[in-house]
């Protein structure tokens, strides 16, 4: 019998933080491919679109004018997924197959900056701390709000990713409730430290610190890795070094290097393929809920669904809808990629 290699054998890997497999194949990303491949979008964008409802001063689809803003800028979406207002629901029967419950909650959309032409890796670093300092009265001002238990802060990146305007910017979505996903993780993070005492990430990231094989990029106070479990091929996850619960926790050299952070990895992202990389990101942090949470460790996810190249992106279909997630390159292999690109944007050389 042939001794098990990592690197080029089927194999499933278990990931703590829900509780969940992913298949890894690593043999088949050798396979030619004759998929679909996405358009890819050259055009230069403006540093100001008269027709974008997000840049400042512009009119938005409710009639209301955009101020003349000069960093990032926050209002509550113009078509929002939750709606404030409390409602009445008597509820179904216990133990009914049709169960559902009102959800309350407050949707606000963050604008990164007023150039409709520039990202995250092309912003400099003093606008992404300002980024992160909104983030941070954000978290505080919703989770304040006596019904709000969770805020979740993402981007969604190009229009692969569902996102409807170019114009550099994020959304926050609290709510009362626990999301599925969140849930999971408080539900694992918690069953962990209950039986060790310690950290869940806190003590992954000790370990992955020590082989370096998936580290893509780190500072005095961040790391960026290529989770073990990854499942999106050039997936990754930032991890605070020390233990910290909640984005306002944040010393100021902390924003600082979180800022760095960000820059370096979305730069390696466009660099990677030579393209504006899309992704989905989001921050995972303790509730709102006024509980303690040391089990709770501040991370933020991306989500990018590219391949192969700029053109050709990851589906989730078959056996993934239907089995469990899977993917071809291993996660050491794409984080070597990304360790080692440049940290100078591709526009810029």
């Amino acid at each position: 019998m042939r001794k098990f290699d990592i690197n080029e054998d089927p194999h499933r890997r278990y990931n703590p933080l829900i509780n969940e497999w992913v298949l890894v194949s690593p043999h088949r990303s050798k396979r030619p491919w004759q998929g679909q491949k996405e358009a890819v979008n050259t055009v230069a964008l403006p540093e100001y679109d008269p027709e974008c409802y997000l840049c400042a001063g512009n009119v938005r689809a409710n009639g209301e004018v955009n101020p003349a803003y000069e960093s990032s800028f926050v209002f509550e979406n113009d078509f929002a997924a939750l709606k404030q207002e409390p409602i009445d629901f008597g509820g179904n029967e216990e133990g009914s197959f049709f169960k559902a419950q009102p959800e309350r909650g407050i949707s606000r959309v963050v604008c990164f900056s007023p150039r409709h032409d520039l990202t995250l890796p092309e912003m400099d670093v003093d606008g992404i701390v300002n980024i992160i300092h909104t983030w941070q009265k954000e978290y505080t001002d919703l989770g304040n709000v006596d019904y709000i238990n969770h805020v979740q802060i993402f981007e969604n990146k190009g229009s692969v990713m569902g996102c409807s305007n170019p114009h550099p910017h994020g959304q926050i979505w609290a709510q009362s409730s626990l999301p599925t996903q969140v849930e999971k993780t408080q539900n694992n993070l918690k069953a962990y430290f209950e039986k060790n005492g310690t950290n869940l990430l806190q003590d992954y990231l000790k370990e992955e610190l020590k082989v370096k094989e998936r580290v893509v990029v780190e500072n005095d106070h961040f790391a960026a890795i290529v989770p073990f479990w990854a499942i999106w091929p050039f997936e990754t996850m930032i991890v605070s070094k020390r233990h910290i619960t909640k984005i306002t926790d944040f010393t100021e050299d902390e924003v600082a290097a979180f800022a760095v952070i960000l820059k370096q990895l979305t730069t390696k992202y466009d660099n990677l393929f030579e393209t504006s990389f899309p992704y989905s990101s989001g921050i995972h942090q303790a509730p709102t809920d006024g509980e303690e949470h040391p089990e709770w460790q501040f991370h933020m996810h991306f989500y990018p669904p590219l391949l192969r190249s700029a053109s050709v992106k990851k589906f989730m279909v078959g056996y993934e809808m239907m089995g469990e997630s899977q993917r071809d390159i291993t996660p050491e292999k794409s984080a070597e990629m990304l360790r080692n690109l440049s940290e100078v944007h591709y526009k810029q050389k």
